[in-house]
């Protein structure tokens, strides 16, 4: 009998551990029952999940995909990013885009490209043989194509691939002569679907919009020709064996933007430089990500189905697990120094929240990494589907379920 008394205090303390009073409280609650809620903790010192509930399950992760195309740039970028490819035919200079999102950034701008091309000697012209894919990611919503999280897919963006309207004013100033104003209509700027006409309101307080423009490869030779004053020309020619590569700025500084922010364009193009450093002939965003894909082993590693579809997360055909994404926070981990990471991954309402957030209508989730009271790293991944609340309350839920288990755990 003796022997029995340590064994059931011990079950005991383990029946009402923070961890399992949590679990308990996930399965049991109306605010984590009145829709699909899915929660995986995890210790990574002692390799232990601390709470599973519903971690199995496929979930849309929204902007968390972000984070697996941090881990892309991670893997095949790197620290300076990829910038033109070029070489030089007699009197001629012929350059292919590498996908780099930064040339003439309203945000972030890399001026590298500018700096090469302002000053060469040759003719130049721009070659976009080496990009055959879409303009619009697969599931894409395509009545967003006027929302400036948006802008279109491209082998050479320029200007974030967005028309910014300050004031009524746009820049770039080559967009001026296609504003139509309106003394009717919405407020703000709105764009023809299927062509750069805009039309703007006279009415409503809005300052300023970013509305994406329909991109071309002879658009983004005049826009550029436009700020460095000498013509670029547009050329059929496939990227040559003897190109040469330009590199820019930090990798890190995109990262930053990307997972702060919540860039789109910016996850998207980090696809399209990843695969630049891979194949120099043809830009395949989709195969590096199903590259990626197939290096994780997703499909055994966490029990669960994965599908990943974009980069960015605005496509509903995304479907991560929360084991996955524990999963995928470890590796990242052990790739990235805690110093840098924790500068690169946004704090999220409390300083002990370092985490990408990711919602749209009916889908809010938050996963990353949280410091408890004691001082304890711990992986999370908390994951909200198919509720009508608005995502402020999802917000308010899953903040007050990490607090608990900040000062609990």
């Amino acid at each position: 009998m003796k022997a029995v008394v340590p064994f059931l205090f011990a079950l005991l303390i383990v029946g009402c551990s923070p961890a399992r009073r949590l679990a308990r409280e996930l399965g049991t609650k109306t605010i984590y029952t009145d829709h699909f809620t899915g929660v995986a903790l995890y210790d990574p010192v002692q390799q232990r999940a601390l709470i599973q509930h519903n971690a199995d399950k496929p979930f849309t992760p929204a902007s968390n995909t972000k984070l697996f195309s941090f881990y892309a740039g991670l893997l095949s970028l790197r620290d300076s990013l990829p910038v033109l490819r070029y070489a030089v035919r007699n009197d001629s200079l012929i350059f292919w885009g590498t996908g780099n999102p930064l040339l003439l950034h309203p945000d972030l701008p890399d001026t590298t490209a500018l700096a090469f091309l302002r000053n060469r000697p040759e003719r130049l012209f721009y070659s976009p043989v080496n990009y055959e894919g879409p303009r619009l990611g697969a599931g894409w919503a395509w009545d967003d194509y006027n929302d400036d999280y948006s802008p279109e897919l491209a082998p050479l963006p320029i200007y974030g691939n967005v028309v910014r309207f300050t004031e009524g004013i746009a820049q770039p100033r080559r967009f001026t002569d296609s504003i139509q104003v309106s003394l009717t209509g919405a407020n703000g700027v709105r764009r023809a679907e299927f062509n750069n006409r805009f039309v703007r309101s006279v009415t409503g307080k809005r300052t300023r919009q970013d509305v994406p423009f329909r991109w071309s490869a002879a658009l983004a030779a005049q826009l550029l020709a436009d700020t460095l004053h000498r013509p670029v020309g547009v050329v059929t020619v496939p990227v040559t064996a003897d190109a040469r590569l330009i590199r820019g700025s930090s990798a890190d500084s995109l990262y930053k933007r990307m997972l702060h922010v919540s860039d789109n364009q910016f996850a998207e193009q980090v696809l399209f430089m990843a695969s630049a450093e891979q194949h120099t002939a043809q830009l395949n965003p989709t195969a590096e990500r199903r590259r990626i894909a197939d290096s994780l082993h997703y499909s055994t590693a966490t029990g669960g189905s994965v599908r990943w579809v974009d980069g960015s997360g605005l496509s509903r055909y995304n479907l991560f697990t929360p084991n996955a994404l524990i999963d995928l926070l470890g590796r990242i981990y052990a790739k990235v120094p805690q110093r840098r990471l924790f500068a690169l991954v946004p704090a999220v309402g409390k300083s002990y929240i370092l985490a990408k957030s990711g919602s749209m209508t009916g889908v809010y989730n938050l996963s990353g990494y949280l410091l408890t009271k004691r001082n304890k790293l711990l992986y999370f991944s908390i994951m909200h589907n198919n509720f009508t609340q608005p995502v402020s309350e999802m917000r308010r839920r899953t903040a007050e379920l990490l607090t608990k288990i900040h000062e609990r755990m």
